[in-house]
């Protein structure tokens, strides 16, 4: 009897499951379809990344290697292009290259690319601060007090190992404005700060010894 009943409760899973499999075979086969198709997109992004990537890659290399420098602005020309890919190891470096020879000399040109970069690209933290560092460099003898804590603030202000290179900047721009107590307040910070370079501790040490003394 036990047996009978056994029989008969398995036989009425498999009929349940059948009948499941019946009533909803569009919607499975639509949800394994979906699957299918997602993986397939997945991996095909994956190879169309690369396949980018790699020609982008190239575009730099071929770019840098035929630089003359009779030839600035078509150089100019390919560097900005992949700036404006937005790639996250070409485009910095094509900025850097652009910066390191002189290849742009418009300084609102130079700004709104390092503003793509820090603002439109998805880089690592530290390489976004390098270049926040860089714009503030790039600018320091041309803009204002304000402008230059305003585009500098977003590294003094965190934990970054080029706050102190931004304190180091700021401390130098308020010296050669002859603001000697802001410069040597700016120094200070730099001293007192345990997150900051050995080696501009002790740049900073010196310039206040050497011209800051009291």
């Amino acid at each position: 009897m036990e047996e009978d009943i056994s029989i008969i409760n398995s036989n009425t899973r498999k009929e349940k499951i059948k009948s499941f499999f019946v009533n909803n075979k569009k919607k499975l086969l639509g949800f394994l379809i979906i699957i299918i198709l997602l993986t397939i997109s997945f991996f095909g992004y994956g190879e169309f990344r690369d396949y980018q990537r790699e020609k982008v890659s190239n575009l730099f290399y071929s770019t840098v290697i035929d630089y003359e420098k009779n030839n600035k602005e078509k150089t100019a020309t390919k560097l900005t292009q992949i700036i404006k890919l937005k790639d996250p190891t070409y485009s910095p470096l094509s900025l850097y290259f652009i910066l390191d020879n002189d290849l742009i000399s418009s300084r609102g040109e130079i700004n709104n690319l390092f503003d793509i970069l820090i603002k439109n690209t998805s880089l690592e933290k530290e390489i976004k601060n390098l270049l926040i560092y860089k714009k503030g460099l790039y600018n320091a003898d041309q803009i204002s007090e304000n402008e230059l804590l305003e585009i500098l603030n977003p590294i003094i202000k965190s934990e970054s190992v080029w706050s102190s290179h931004a304190l180091y900047l700021l401390a130098e721009f308020f010296y050669s404005k002859d603001q000697k107590l802001k410069s040597k307040d700016f120094f200070n910070q730099i001293i007192n700060s345990k997150k900051s370079n050995p080696s501009i501790v002790t740049e900073a040490q010196k310039r206040l010894n050497r011209d800051l003394s009291d």
